[in-house]
């Protein structure tokens, strides 16, 4: 099954989990975007920095829940 409309929440979480890779590793924002978000997402700074901030966001969080188990 197709989910559409998950494509947002789907780039959210992937750009999250190699932010908070290389966050642990006491890389700065900047860096992190500059050295591995930038080349594969080809996003600019603020979309990145609104992707960091939308994971916390309640829908974005449902829809992620809903990918996970595949509805």
């Amino acid at each position: 099954m197709v989910q559409r409309g998950c494509s947002y929440a789907k780039r959210v979480k992937e750009v999250n989990e190699i932010y908070d890779k290389y966050a642990r590793m006491g890389l700065s924002n900047r860096a992190i975007w500059r050295r591995h978000i930038w080349p594969v997402y080809g996003i600019s700074e603020k979309t990145f920095y609104n992707y960091i901030n939308a994971s916390a966001e309640a829908r974005i969080e449902r829809k992620l829940r809903q990918l996970e188990m595949g509805l």
